[in-house]
């Protein structure tokens, strides 16, 4: 099964920029209600993954008591406590499933690495629920 088919596109994502600034990540993981959010190198390359946890114990670490020093800090001073593991777009739904097992998205990326996109844990449990579905239906019309 192409895994293309859960994929929501990078236009539909919220993500971060590595010269982004500690509050500008705040204010999109806000807005957009992520605990989690993509991080992209200046070119869209997929570099990992930032967690509301991880802005909290960096500016607990960095004595950040006020919103407005948040604007002097990068985002990358952050240190991240893990990282989302991503696909490529040509994985097969057993290394996605591999890796939605731990995550509560996969990032997707193309064959050079750039992301494309994300599949929710949600929607690949939408769809293992309505192929179980399906098969209980098959048995019973046996």
């Amino acid at each position: 099964m192409n895994i293309l088919f859960f994929l929501t596109p990078k236009s539909d994502v919220a993500y971060i920029f590595e010269d982004e600034t500690l509050r500008q990540a705040l204010e999109k993981m806000e807005n957009r209600k992520y605990s989690c959010i993509p991080l992209l190198s200046q070119d869209g390359k997929y570099t990992g993954t930032i967690s509301e946890g991880d802005l909290l114990w960096g500016m607990r670490h960095l004595n950040v008591m006020d919103l407005k020093d948040c604007e002097a800090i990068s985002i990358m001073a952050i240190p991240r406590r893990a990282t989302y593991k991503p696909v490529r777009a040509s994985a097969n739904i057993e290394d996605l499933l591999d890796c939605a097992i731990n995550q509560n998205f996969v990032p997707v990326v193309d064959d050079m690495g750039y992301f494309i996109g994300l599949i929710t844990r949600k929607e690949i449990m939408k769809y293992g629920y309505r192929e179980l579905k399906k098969a209980a239906a098959a048995r019973q019309t046996e």
